[in-house]
């Protein structure tokens, strides 16, 4: 199948004369997730892994991609053209460099300037420009020819994200962006991002998978706002909706109409966010009807960092979702207790656990989704780092060993993210020594104090330091921003050893999730969702503190107690504390005597 593509792709090429053609994993909004009519890498290459770059040349093949997906790619890509590139592992050519290397100076390369942000675009051009010059095309989509029965944009309806909820109107969302635009020296923006675009509105959507929003752009201007949408997505309440705010609609398709009538004298186009070819239509304009060119505003957009900062009433509502979602954990976590250690469990898969997790989470108030595919990563499984059961590589648990769990929902008043790694019997020393270094970097994230505007690298180093001794790592992030019933990754704040200066402020969300990994062995890793809350105020400014949001009980059988600092037992043990007296009242008997157990403090030593 993938042969037959790229045999098509390759006519493709050859008649319009070009040397590769590039496939990111991204849609002209730049989104992590993407809905499936852009899923064009995927289509390439066979590799659905969130982050990748594929390369087609006329006689190779090669995709880049992350350590999170290493052991992945590596499996889907068997019998197939294409080479697997690590990134940031040493050797690993850059894209512009083996680009160079297998086409030769003076190729023309194809890249579609819709699914390409400007900054990549732009900087690909610089990079290819020193491998001899090798030149980029952007105004080719090869799969409108090669892609047979492609899925087509999504027409889902869009519904209104309700006040209660949302806590602020779009009216006051937008008066606010129009001021922080003034503080940027811009006239308007074209908002291109879509969690953006359903946080500005208080819309939802269905129109990617696990990721409550909706196809479409958002240009605001000094005095008109218009979402450039289908309009079959509007039902009539959201139309009226739309129309009590002053937001006037055009159809999705007349977004670059839209920018070239745009009239004021600059707009802000934030180049990491908005597409290559409508930052094109915007600096290819020229003097019109006597007006000056516009000028582009080259800015992260003001929004990406509005949203992340929590009102009080989306606060409450990541409050009320982290407690149906901690009772939904503790039911299963019981319901697992039940195997655990037993020949029976063997009755148990990845996917079973993975049906029995969301069926019990669909069970709760204001549910709506996963907020993204369960990793139930068992064994060797669990050091793969997105690891998803298929019913190929679905394997049964033992009563022996590790089950790796990350999940997560979509409740109405709040998204969640979650992992836990849970002993289903006896342990290796090697297994329990992991597990105790991840919940140590864990805790010692918990436990930080520091300086409002700090940077989540300068955070990082807390849940590294006792891997680093131990000469073990991760590659991917610590912690990501998460939406208010929005997308479970939510940026530009994070904790990560690559250095990312956006500053952490109090009311941002955060997760908290180091982990070890040895292929083809084992995996730990323990995540909960933060809250940033103020901590004190000295003469030397104003510090933060996390509270943890997520409620469930951290396994306590892996630890190697020697290993534990006393101020590391003493927080598990009043996190402990604070999950029992905040879930117990809405268990079971039983499920509330499992909990005491797994809720008991640990003894300091």
């Amino acid at each position: 199948m993938i042969a037959q593509r790229l045999e098509d792709l390759r006519e493709v090429m050859r008649r319009e004369h070009l040397s590769a053609f590039i496939f990111p994993s991204t849609d002209p909004h730049q989104g992590e997730y993407v809905p499936d009519h852009w899923k064009g890498r995927e289509f390439i290459s066979g590799f659905n892994g969130s982050a990748g770059t594929a390369v087609v040349t006329m006689t190779s093949a090669a995709l880049w991609t992350d350590s999170r997906y290493f052991l992945a790619a590596e499996e889907q890509l068997k019998g197939t053209e294409f080479q697997l590139m690590k990134l940031k592992m040493e050797g690993t050519p850059t894209i512009p460099e083996w680009i160079g290397k297998e086409c030769g100076a003076g190729a023309e390369v194809g890249i579609d300037g819709w699914c390409s942000s400007a900054n990549a675009v732009k900087d690909l051009i610089a990079d290819l420009r020193k491998e001899g010059g090798i030149t980029v095309r952007t105004n080719l989509d090869p799969l409108k020819q090669i892609w047979r029965q492609r899925p087509a944009i999504p027409e889902n309806p869009v519904e209104i994200f309700p006040m209660e909820y949302a806590g602020e109107s779009a009216g006051s969302k937008i008066g606010r962006i129009r001021q922080a635009l003034r503080k940027q020296h811009a006239d308007g923006m074209l908002m291109s991002a879509l969690d953006d675009i359903a946080w500005t509105l208080n819309l939802r959507g269905t129109d990617v998978h696990c990721n409550p929003v909706f196809v479409s752009y958002l240009l605001i201007s000094s005095n008109r706002v218009t979402l450039y949408i289908n309009k079959a997505k509007l039902t009539p309440e959201v139309s009226a909706c739309l129309k009590a705010e002053g937001i006037s609609v055009e159809d999705y398709e007349q977004v670059k109409e839209g920018l070239k009538a745009y009239f004021e004298y600059n707009i802000l186009l934030d180049p990491d966010e908005v597409n290559y070819t409508l930052y094109e239509v915007v600096r290819s304009k020229g003097r019109q009807n006597g007006a000056p060119a516009t000028e582009i505003v080259e800015e992260e957009s003001p929004v990406k960092r509005m949203k992340t900062v929590k009102n009080e009433t989306e606060i409450a509502g990541f409050r009320s979702a982290m407690l149906k979602d901690g009772i939904a954990m503790v039911k299963f976590l019981h319901w697992l207790s039940g195997y655990i250690g037993k020949p029976e469990i063997s009755e148990l898969t990845e996917i079973s656990v993975d049906r029995k997790l969301t069926g019990l989470r669909a069970e709760q108030p204001l549910y709506r989704d996963i907020s993204f595919d369960t990793i139930a990563g068992y064994g060797e499984h669990a050091a793969i780092v997105h690891y998803e059961a298929t019913p190929e590589t679905d394997i049964p648990l033992q009563p022996k060993g590790m089950l790796l769990l990350d999940s997560g929902a979509q409740y109405l008043d709040g998204t969640t993210d979650i992992t836990r790694t849970i002993a289903l019997g006896p342990l290796t020393e090697e297994e329990k020594k992991i597990y105790t270094l991840v919940l140590q970097g864990h805790i010692q994230i918990e436990l930080c104090k520091f300086p409002s505007g700090s940077s989540g690298t300068q955070i990082d180093i807390l849940a590294r330091k006792y891997m680093w001794r131990e000469g073990l790592n991760y590659l991917h992030g610590t912690g990501h921003g998460v939406g208010t019933y929005l997308n479970v990754h939510e940026g530009p704040h994070q904790f990560r050893m690559e250095w990312k200066p956006a500053p952490l402020v109090a009311g941002m969300t955060i997760t908290d999730e180091p982990g070890i990994y040895l292929p083809g062995r084992c995996g730990a890793r323990t995540e909960n969702t933060l809250l940033i809350v103020p901590y004190k105020e000295t003469e030397f400014g104003k510090f933060l503190q996390f509270e943890s949001l997520t409620l469930c009980p951290i396994d306590k059988t892996p630890i190697i107690l020697e290993m534990m600092l006393p101020e590391e037992i003493d927080w598990l043990n009043q996190y402990h504390q604070r999950v029992f007296d905040t879930l117990a009242p809405y268990l079971s008997s039983d499920e509330m005597e499992w909990l005491r157990t797994a809720c008991a403090p640990l003894k300091v030593r």
